[in-house]
């Protein structure tokens, strides 16, 4: 994406974004240079025409609501996979009936396994707290499930996957 020049002081070369394929910033680079015109105090965005980068790291927070476009609660058919040892099982689960019955009736086992939870459907922080309480101890992650559900094949949850395979 090809941007307009960079306002540079009088006598130096103007420098022109032809491609950004985004990775680590240079600007660093720049600023230690010193003679390169990049001011240590002057936002990067702002010189790129771009919004200031937040104050704050991102955090749980910013990722909810939490919408799955490929997984939805429904039954889930047991199979076999073929996984390296030491796999460590994790279980998906949502904000719904289902999972929660689920987790319920499960939890002993999967905290045995030392289980860690993947909520892949959740609509905001009160709700996610809402499911860890339930989970009595195991750990939970709000994450997109729909890369782990297109390599496996998966349409529903709630499901645990370990060693043995997939199953309900």
């Amino acid at each position: 994406m090809a941007q307009a020049p960079v306002e540079r002081p009088p006598g130096l070369p103007q420098l022109m974004v032809v491609a950004d394929h985004g990775g680590e910033s240079a600007r660093p680079y720049y600023v230690a240079i010193k003679g390169a015109g990049v001011d240590e105090e002057e936002g990067y965005a702002t010189q790129l025409g771009g919004t200031p980068r937040p104050s704050r790291p991102y955090g749980e927070q910013d990722m909810l609501p939490l919408e799955s476009e490929q997984l939805t609660p429904g039954t889930v058919a047991p199979r076999q996979l073929d996984l390296p040892g030491g796999f460590t099982p994790i279980f998906l689960i949502g904000d719904d009936d289902l999972s929660r019955q689920w987790l319920a009736q499960r939890g002993d086992i999967l905290r045995k396994m030392n289980a860690v939870g993947l909520v892949v459907q959740v609509r905001d922080e009160q709700a996610l707290q809402a499911l860890r309480n339930a989970a009595q101890g195991l750990e939970l992650r709000a994450v997109s499930g729909d890369g782990l559900a297109e390599r496996l094949g998966l349409r529903h949850y709630p499901t645990l996957i370990s060693q043995r395979g997939i199953e309900q």
